[in-house]
């Protein structure tokens, strides 16, 4: 690999053995370089892949501003969420997240707090990232003495949320608040829910991904099968109820609809649930 650009002694812009441009990071890897030079493999700690130009740019300009430190973190960070949670993350995480703990850090020291308005529902919606989150409060607080609170753990699963499902931070929000609000009907419609927690978890799972699709994704109809649809609707009556209900809600607000067939899954994952734990 050859340097293009020196961004610290310990970062480098350079381009492979097929000019593809990467920034790369290593303990003392720039110092002394010059574009053209090739760097020594043997210092390479981390080779960053952005997704697109714009964003190797973007991510180029932040890491020439942001302490090597918090680099680092977020690379463990990531690896630690990739290796040991299994969660699946495109490359401009890196970017969004380096941005993010670097922000934090600063505002932190500065003292000030901001309570993340929606701490309760990334807890329960994204169990998997806010133990990231977790994870990554106390690496911080190893590495540079910042105790953060626990919403800068939401705020961190948020951003790995957001790299799990290509979208935008604004996206996200909106996904977690329709969960949270197709949550409260069905909460409405059955008070029981409200005293048995045990049930979010499967729930929250099935209507993370419909949230997904509903917002981000085409539709994908299958073949109508009215026996089917007529014998759910049958046997599950208060359920397609509020299926049907919380799909009139998702067209007023959010200008989408969910399929028949999500219609009647939505029912049937509630009917499950009711019956499971006897609500």
């Amino acid at each position: 690999m050859k340097v293009t650009k020196v961004i610290n002694n310990s970062v480098v812009s350079c381009v492979d053995q097929d000019d593809r441009e990467l920034v790369v990071m290593g303990k003392g890897i720039g110092f002394g370089k010059k574009p053209g030079q090739e760097i020594d493999g043997n210092l390479v700690e981390k080779i960053f892949r952005m997704d697109n130009k714009d964003s190797l740019e973007r991510f180029k300009e932040l890491l020439s501003n942001i302490p090597l430190e918090y680099i680092q973190l977020s690379n463990e960070i990531v690896a630690f969420a990739k290796s040991s949670v299994g969660i699946e993350l495109n490359q401009n995480v890196y970017l969004t997240l380096i941005d993010h703990i670097n922000f934090a850090a600063e505002r932190f020291k500065k003292k000030m707090h901001f309570a993340n308005a929606l701490f309760g529902e990334i807890k329960l919606f994204y169990p998997k990232e806010y133990l990231v989150g977790k994870y990554a409060l106390r690496l911080i607080e190893e590495r540079t003495g910042l105790q953060m609170p626990d919403d800068e753990a939401a705020s961190i699963a948020l951003h790995l949320v957001n790299a799990e499902y290509d979208s935008r931070i604004s996206d996200t929000f909106r996904m977690t608040e329709m969960i949270r609000e197709m949550f409260e009907r069905i909460e409405d419609k059955f008070p029981q829910f409200k005293e048995n927690s045990m049930h979010k978890d499967w729930l929250a799972s099935n209507l993370k991904y419909m949230a997904h699709r509903l917002l981000k994704l085409e539709p994908l109809e299958g073949p109508e099968d009215e026996e089917y649809q007529n014998a759910i609707r049958k046997n599950c009556k208060q359920e397609c109820s509020v299926a049907d209900e919380i799909n009139a809600f998702l067209i007023e607000k959010y200008q989408c609809s969910m399929t028949m067939e999500e219609k009647l899954y939505l029912a049937i994952s509630i009917k499950r649930t009711r019956d499971t734990y006897k609500i």
